[in-house]
């Protein structure tokens, strides 16, 4: 499977700049240091994502990028593909040549899970995403909040005899 970085890093910064896009255009730079990914790495990323009219830009002070189609319309495979991620798990490049320049036995097996790996990501939207993303930091608030409205909670110590101690 040939999923590098390439893809993966594309898919990251989307769904950073959906998450944080209902504010305006989002920088770059901003993207790069929450998501820990090169600025010129990710100008060239964006680069062919505003050339697939994933994105747009906006220039100027406050400027950067907005995403440029709903989110519900939007999926994996379409920002993978933008970004010429190639999705092949067999040896040949499907060429067919990758035994003494014939069909290997296995080919087959291969081609399905291409197929069946871009139908998967075909089927999953960047507002899927996006939305459990949410869901997870909606769940880390709510427990955080959970801790503050209980207050300090007891602290369990251990005694010499092994049982333990509510202080």
């Amino acid at each position: 499977m040939r999923l590098t970085t390439k893809g993966r890093f594309a898919v990251t910064a989307m769904m950073d700049l959906a998450l944080r896009g209902d504010d305006g255009p989002v920088a770059l730079a901003s993207v790069s240091d929450r998501q820990k990914i090169s600025l010129s790495y990710l100008e060239q990323l964006f680069g062919k994502l505003r050339r697939y009219k994933l994105v747009d830009s906006v220039r100027g002070p406050g400027g950067g990028y907005c995403i440029a189609r709903p989110l519900d319309q939007l999926t994996v495979a379409d920002i993978i593909r933008a970004v010429d991620e190639q999705l092949d798990a067999t040896q040949c490049g499907g060429r067919e040549n990758c035994h003494d320049e014939h069909r290997c036995m296995t080919h087959d097996l291969w081609s399905t899970l291409n197929s069946r790996m871009y139908d998967y990501l075909a089927s999953v939207t960047l507002a899927e995403l996006v939305d459990r993303q949410k869901a997870k930091l909606a769940g880390k608030a709510s427990v955080v909040e959970d801790k503050r409205r209980l207050g300090p909670q007891p602290r369990i110590k251990a005694s010499r005899e092994k049982s333990v101690a509510v202080i």
